[in-house]
């Protein structure tokens, strides 16, 4: 027993030794169209990574390449920025009940499975970070997570963290309109809905200057609140504040609460967004978080949802970025709802944004990822032509310096091509599919 001990340690000593060694080792792509986002697109470009961070990138010739550098022909190839997806529920997992209507103190990220399949039809549609939320029939569902959807063991490898000095990993979820009002233990009226949010930010600003008035002294320090300690970091700043919101009366309502209390708002959805998008742009919110449907369906406040949004929001100054909302847009088909909203008369290039570095924005993670630039995360995907070309296969899905995900290795294609039972949860390991 004592020597398989010792032999199961020496391999994992080994592994980590050569993961390392992996990411010490440059890894040069060359030879390909390079969508770097923050600037032109580079026709035959060089992109330099290490260490899990990006190094160098630019035109052929203009980028020194290390000697010992593993070097990837990817000509023919184009290289854009791993996608940024604002607003999903892979991972299956949950977030406030009916026990009441506000639950900011709870987080979705003690419910994650990190083992999910649902990872891997994400990396199949190149999406690297994502934005995993409770659900919306509540007024506040609780924390959202920031994640990188790399293979892990345990949902701390996949946190990206805001602020190293706060720790700080996610937003808050609000929603109003008709989900809080339909579920139980929830207020019956938009009215009460507001009325509630308000008495609980006036509590929590209590509880901020108690807290201040204490000027650190453990002995004038306010009992321990969970719930207003996360109400304090959203006043504060720390905390980004996503909220479900669709008609253009809850839009207003969502963006009056967030003026009222200075605490900062992304909209999600907002499916009238385009009845307001001056308002929107007018106002303080750190910008808009949509979904495009290309079928009718689901709720009635949504019926007004048009696909021309992103163009709205874009013609009128706002900032906007896509999300899938994952089921309701399936992670693998991410890439097309930029590429609808083209053909809505939104502009390529805000378009290419609005699933990249729009959504970090939106995320306060810019600094890390969303381009492809000297410094940040060496996320990135490989498709075999134009992004928004409905012929156009996404090949690989690299995070932070790593090839995580391979169309060419058939236990990766299984899904980007499989059917729902592969994301199943109680679907069994993916060779079971091919027998």
């Amino acid at each position: 027993m004592m020597i398989k001990r010792l032999l199961l340690l020496g391999l994992l000593l080994i592994t980590a030794v050569q993961l390392v060694q992996a990411q010490q080792t440059p890894h040069v792509f060359e030879g390909a169209e390079i969508i770097p986002i923050e600037g032109d697109p580079i026709a035959n470009g060089v992109l330099v990574v290490q260490d899990g961070k990006i190094t160098a990138v630019g035109a052929a010739g203009s980028v020194s390449v290390p000697r010992n550098a593993v070097r990837h022909d990817m000509s023919g190839m184009v290289i854009m920025p791993g996608l940024v997806d604002t607003h999903s529920h892979i991972g299956e997992g949950d977030g406030g009940d009916g026990s009441s209507s506000m639950h900011p103190d709870v987080r979705i990220m003690d419910t994650i499975d990190p083992r999910s399949k649902t990872f891997i039809k994400a990396m199949a549609g190149g999406i690297t970070t994502v934005n995993i939320m409770p659900g919306s029939g509540l007024l506040m569902s609780g924390q959202t997570v920031y994640v990188k959807t790399k293979p892990s063991n345990t949902i701390e490898e996949m946190l990206v963290v805001v602020d190293e000095e706060t720790g700080i990993y996610g937003g808050l979820k609000m929603a109003n309109g008709t989900n809080p009002l339909r579920s139980s233990g929830s207020p019956g009226t938009r009215a009460k809905s507001a009325a509630l949010v308000r008495g609980l930010f006036v509590k929590a600003q209590d509880y901020q200057n108690k807290i201040r008035e204490a000027d650190g002294d453990p002995e004038k320090m306010p009992a321990r609140d969970l719930q207003m300690e996360t109400l304090v970091e959203v006043l504060e700043g720390k905390r980004i504040v996503h909220h479900h919101t669709h008609r253009h009366d809850d839009i207003l309502t969502a963006i009056r609460l967030s003026e009222e209390f200075g605490y900062r708002v992304v909209l999600q959805h907002v499916s009238e967004a385009w009845r307001v998008a001056d308002e929107i742009a007018g106002s303080s919110v750190v910008g808009s978080s949509i979904i495009q449907i290309d079928s009718p369906g689901g709720k009635l406040e949504a019926i007004n949802l048009l696909n021309i949004n992103g163009k709205a929001l874009e013609d009128a100054g706002a900032p906007v970025a896509y999300h899938t909302d994952d089921p309701i847009v399936d992670s693998r088909f991410f890439l097309r709802s930029a590429a609808l909203g083209v053909n809505e008369g939104m502009s390529r290039q805000k378009a290419l944004e609005a699933v990249t570095i729009a959504g970090a924005r939106l995320l306060d993670l810019d600094h890390r990822v969303g381009s492809l630039e000297p410094g940040k995360d060496a996320d990135f995907i490989i498709l075999n032509g134009d992004p928004f070309s409905v012929y156009t296969h996404i090949e690989q899905t690299w995070i932070e310096g790593e090839k995580a995900w391979d169309r060419s290795n058939p236990d990766d294609k299984v899904y980007a091509t499989g059917g729902y039972d592969i994301f199943r949860h109680n679907a069994t390991h993916v060779h079971d599919i091919h027998e």
